[in-house]
């Protein structure tokens, strides 16, 4: 049954980065079970524990007694720099993204600034002019203030702006700040995403401006 699209307005799109905009399950996963393996842990646990968090919040929560958590995350970290192999755009990304108006759309990403760039530029996306990264707040994702931040820096209130996560994490810290949640799924079981706006991937969201507004329509959406 043919299904009427979602119209989404808002002064802002505020974007989570992996497995939202860009596919990197390849690289992180090499990194992540390099690490898990080095202490005996269960490389799938880790993966799933690391999905949508910043590094040194899964490393904190997981690490055994001994281990050095900063050591480890500046080191897992740097891996993942070097280590594009694989990275993705997700379908649509691209699109949506060069359709947006350039100072209204930021990325909030629980990677670092210096990560977020390089995948960005390995999946053939546009780096934005706004960037709040893991480095940027005391407290990731699921707490809202990345998502804060970023509408704050573009002189905007997170609360009028649509934000697209694939994370649990991610997705509880847009409900708290307030915004629009659009679930994006290519990366993550659907039944774990919540009862937000749902889709696949990103080729079934427009964009258009009508005066100082964005207005989304959201087509191919999720049961």
């Amino acid at each position: 049954m043919h299904r009427q699209p979602d119209f989404l307005r808002c002064t802002c799109v505020l974007f989570d980065m992996d497995g939202t905009l860009l596919d990197s399950r390849a690289p992180m996963h090499r990194a992540y079970t390099e690490w898990a393996e080095r202490y005996g842990l269960d490389p799938a646990l880790v993966i799933r524990e690391a999905h949508g968090r910043r590094t040194i919040d899964t490393l904190s929560a997981l690490a055994p007694a001994g281990a050095d958590v900063e050591a480890d995350t500046l080191a897992l970290m740097r891996r993942e720099r070097e280590d594009v192999d694989g990275i993705l755009a997700i379908p649509g990304a691209a699109e949506l993204l060069r359709s947006l108006p350039p100072n209204r759309w930021a990325v909030v990403t629980s990677a670092d600034k210096a990560l977020a760039s390089r995948r960005l530029q390995a999946a053939g996306l546009p780096v934005p002019p706004f960037i709040v990264s893991a480095e940027d707040v005391a407290r990731g994702k699921p707490a809202p203030d990345g998502f804060e931040m970023a509408a704050r820096r573009m002189g905007l209130e997170a609360r009028d702006a649509v934000v697209f996560e694939d994370a649990p994490a991610g997705i509880a810290a847009g409900i708290a700040a307030g915004a629009k949640v659009v679930a994006v799924a290519w990366a993550s079981s659907a039944a774990g995403l919540g009862e937000t706006l749902r889709v696949h991937d990103l080729t079934g969201v427009t964009a258009a401006t009508d005066g100082s507004e964005i207005v989304l329509q959201v087509s191919a959406r999720l049961a």
